[in-house]
């Protein structure tokens, strides 16, 4: 384990761009394991979820700049 990063994950279903922010253990340069943290499929739909890795890079977003997970890794 590299560390602990904060990534953040598109939400989808929604009507403008939404990002939920989530726990990740950095195993890479740019890729990133989303951590097991509580996540209600019932309430909101994330493009990845946890357990999944994914590459990330930083994006603008209208509140300033985040590193957002962009691809799941294949084979994960």
């Amino acid at each position: 384990m590299i560390g602990d990063a904060e990534v953040y994950v598109a939400l989808l279903d929604e009507a403008v761009e939404a990002w939920r922010p989530v726990r990740a253990e950095r195993i890479g340069d740019n890729t990133y394991r989303i951590l097991i943290q509580p996540y209600d499929r019932s309430i909101e739909s994330w493009e990845f979820e946890p357990g999944d890795v994914v590459l990330c890079e930083t994006v603008d977003v209208a509140g300033g700049r985040i590193l957002a997970a962009r691809s799941k890794v294949a084979g994960t």
